[in-house]
């Protein structure tokens, strides 16, 4: 006799099962498509759906690309995770009421938030430490190109303006940030050239 189970209930399951570890994206999707089939008689359609909602409604930690880990100390404290309006306040004064990379604060007319500098879908925890002052510009582009990959692309840009203008001193400077991005295998998919 086939059981009734929904996909959702089969990820999280295989998840329950494998708590505080490193999981390939791949991994997860070939045994909840076994398994289901085995179980159901039918086909998942589209495991990544349901991977991607348990990721996004905070039951997941997205480690990096393709790779996730279930946490149940981060599922049942997600509360835990949002700065108190107190630490809103003193990492507004330690950065100076501005925006950490732009500079700009209330007085420029714009608008500041109050950041996690590793974001709480990765695990990033509501301390002191972890904040910073960001314009609503800023944390807007960090959400949505990913810090490492906007700090890549401004060193990359700023190599070419000092290239184009033969500034040797910051070619240099960027070159070596750079190296360490190659060195360390960090958002090999931008490519930059010397």
């Amino acid at each position: 006799m086939k059981t009734k189970i929904t996909q959702k209930e089969l990820v999280i399951e295989y998840l329950k099962k494998h708590p505080k570890k490193d999981i390939p994206h791949p991994e997860i999707v070939d045994w909840v498509v076994s398994e289901y089939k085995n179980r159901t008689g039918k086909v998942f359609r589209d495991p990544d759906r349901q991977i991607r909602q348990l990721h996004q409604s905070g039951f997941l930690i997205k480690v990096k690309k393709g790779v996730y880990r279930y946490d149940p100390d981060f599922v049942s404290n997600p509360e835990l995770e949002d700065f108190t309006e107190e630490q809103k306040r003193i990492i507004l004064k330690r950065d100076g009421y501005r925006c950490v990379i732009c500079g700009k604060g209330l007085r420029d007319g714009v608008e500041l938030h109050v950041d996690h500098i590793k974001p709480k879908d990765k695990g990033g925890k509501a301390t002191i430490e972890n904040g910073q002052t960001l314009c609503s510009t800023h944390n807007f582009r960090k959400k949505n190109y990913k810090q490492t990959e906007t700090g890549k692309k401004m060193f990359i840009r700023l190599y070419e303006a000092a290239k184009a203008i033969g500034d040797k001193e910051t070619m240099d400077f960027c070159a070596q940030i750079l190296e360490v991005f190659e060195k360390n295998g960090v958002n090999g998919h931008i490519e930059w050239k010397r």
